[in-house]
């Protein structure tokens, strides 16, 4: 589909990617379609594994203290992204396990191949 196109489609079917972008960064946004909040909470999320991901190679993080660290503060700040900043009803969504566990898994497969990248990188002796 022409790019054009799915613009129109996009402006027809709901927000764009400018207004989703926009509410996400602002607080108590009204989310009328609620598969763009989830979106929203997908790209969160993958932006935290990255994120995450190099900094423990940067800091030569190891085992598992490292992937309990990761759990712990992808969880912590997903569930007050929406909690508190967004204001949204978690049942409306499935309860607050489906919105915490929306793109977790991806984000930990990004999360693990920037560390494991990085840290190879940095501190491995060849």
């Amino acid at each position: 589909m022409a790019p054009r196109k799915e613009a129109q489609k996009a402006t027809e079917c709901g927000d764009s990617n400018m207004e989703i972008f926009s509410k996400a960064l602002t607080a108590g946004s009204v989310w009328v379609e609620k598969d763009d909040f989830l979106d929203v909470i997908y790209w969160l999320r993958q932006i935290l594994g990255v994120v995450l991901g190099l900094i423990w190679g940067i800091v030569a993080m190891k085992g598992f203290l490292g992937l309990a660290l990761f759990f712990l503060i992808n969880v912590a700040i997903v569930y007050l992204y929406y909690s508190t900043f967004q204001n949204v009803d978690e049942e409306e969504y499935g309860g607050s396990s489906e919105i915490l566990k929306e793109g977790l898994m991806t984000s930990f497969s990004s999360f693990m191949v920037a560390w494991i990248i990085l840290y190879s990188a940095l501190h491995s002796e060849l």
